[in-house]
């Protein structure tokens, strides 16, 4: 493997010192996923990533960024010294951005980043080499670390931006220089940190001052907050709009919902175009018009993007649907589980409600004669003061009427949980880890399982449960109908 950085290229981005020349592969800042040839940085966080210096040069690190020789080390170790790790690991993205021939897409909102960076991963694949970031790499720590890790020989890369104060997402803008920047949508998220929706949409409007002359600002249309985020674009760069607007310079026209997929209907720039979406869900479809707005934006063929729209599919605990099989043998004896159990607000909590609504049980199948739709939900956190009331809103959702059961983890959704009519409560759990152990209770084979809540109510624990379920080795040749 060709090398990322070398010694002199990191003493020149930090101005640290070295104890000896070497070359690094990779980033790293965990000893458990580490591989021989990254540099480890040592970062500070929940624990002191000094303490595990030793350990990470054992496993084959090709040196270390510290801010002081770690105990267990000696300056005969490989080791790159500067005053801080997080502002030396900030100057080696600066750098890797710099150097960079690709062309950057930048993607922050409410809702979306993730499922959105892979969405786009996924089209520009086809179409040259891209770099995107790890799982939720968005933070002041995550986007540094996905531009030290970008290689200066790639086509394309997708930097997630993420915040949960005010003032976190322009300095990140400012250090990744995307050349395309996005917002998926603004909703009400990380309440406790900010008094309104507008002053959501202010800091994740702060994505587009980081924009280089001549860039592209994304925005969707149709939100309370849209304005706002239009005029921010329009100060900076050259304005391209989604949504389902008649204006709108990527239109959704018509999306139909199936079991497993969605079809899109677009009208792209004034010419219709029909995508296929492995996945069902409104939301989906939305953020596929923004991938081909950013997509087209740095220079892909558009077609060729929809027609890889096709083959992306939402990761683990972000929509993703698999079939569960229940029986060695007999493949009818399974159940659909929904995966979003990675995050949730009143936004993302009522698109999963609509995939749900519009996903089709099978009858006749399990100890239940009728399969049934069934919610397993967790708590939606940092909403704030508000908190109850947004969680005994979603018993006024219209998908309710569709939904069989809806079984609640945690104190926040005890809150929705009181408020459901007696024949669609089902269990109630102060804890996820509780409603897990009788995972084995609530599915039947036929059923549509969705599993939802923020990623602080492990909730992930349910899902991972009702997975177990599943007969090693059944179905593997099958995929959710």
């Amino acid at each position: 493997m060709a090398a990322l950085w070398t010694s002199a290229d990191l003493v020149a981005a930090t101005g640290g010192r070295v104890t000896g020349d070497f070359t690094a592969e990779g980033i790293s800042i965990d000893t458990r996923s580490l591989r021989p040839g990254d540099l480890f940085v040592a970062l500070k966080d929940l624990r002191d990533g000094h303490d595990f210096v030793a350990e990470a040069l054992r496993k084959g690190a090709a040196a270390a960024l510290v801010s002081r020789i770690p105990d267990g080390c000696t300056a005969g170790d490989p080791l790159l010294i500067v005053p801080d790790v997080l502002v030396a690991l900030t100057a080696i993205g600066a750098a890797g951005r710099a150097r960079s021939r690709a062309k950057v897409i930048a993607v922050t909102g409410s809702v979306g980043k993730t499922s959105t960076k892979e969405m786009l991963r996924a089209v520009l694949a086809g179409q040259g080499a891209v770099h995107a970031a790890e799982a939720s790499f968005n933070n002041h720590w995550g986007v540094p670390i996905t531009l030290a890790r970008l290689p200066a020989d790639c086509d394309f890369a997708v930097v997630e931006i993420g915040m949960s104060h005010p003032g976190e997402i322009a300095p990140l803008a400012h250090l990744t220089r995307p050349d395309v920047a996005m917002i998926t949508t603004v909703a009400p998220a990380h309440l406790e940190a900010f008094e309104s929706l507008e002053a959501i949409a202010r800091e994740k409007a702060a994505i587009f001052e980081g924009l280089v002359p001549g860039g592209t600002a994304i925005v969707p249309s149709g939100l309370p907050v849209s304005e706002i985020l239009k005029a921010k674009a329009k100060a900076a760069g050259r304005v391209v709009v989604f949504g389902s607007g008649k204006a709108d310079d990527y239109r959704l026209a018509e999306a139909i919902p199936t079991n497993g997929s969605t079809v899109v209907r677009v009208e792209r720039l004034g010419e219709a175009l029909l995508l296929k979406i492995r996945s069902a869900g409104l939301h989906f479809a939305m953020n596929a018009l923004a991938v081909l707005a950013a997509a087209e934006a740095v220079g892909a063929d558009p077609a060729v993007a929809g027609c890889d729209l096709g083959r992306w599919q939402p990761p683990a605990g972000r929509g993703q649907r698999k079939r569960i099989y229940l029986d060695i043998v007999d493949e009818d004896l399974s159940f659909d589980l929904i995966d979003d159990a990675f995050n949730a607000n009143p936004v993302s909590v009522a698109a999963a409600f609509e995939v749900l609504a519009a996903s089709e049980p099978r009858n006749g199948l399990g100890r239940v004669v009728e399969g049934r739709r069934i919610a397993v939900l967790g708590d939606m956190l940092e909403l704030g003061q508000t908190e109850v009331a947004l969680h005994q809103a979603l018993a006024d959702h219209p998908a309710m009427a569709k939904f069989h059961l809806v079984h609640c983890a945690g104190p926040r959704m005890r809150a929705l949980w009181e408020k459901l009519p007696s024949r669609k409560r089902g269990e109630w759990r102060e804890t996820a880890k509780e409603l897990a152990l009788i995972a084995h209770q609530l599915a039947d084979a036929g059923d549509v399982i969705l599993v939802k809540g923020s990623k602080g109510s492990y909730v992930s624990k349910v899902a991972d449960a009702l997975a177990n379920l599943g007969q090693p080795g059944a179905g593997e040749t099958r995929e959710a109908e």
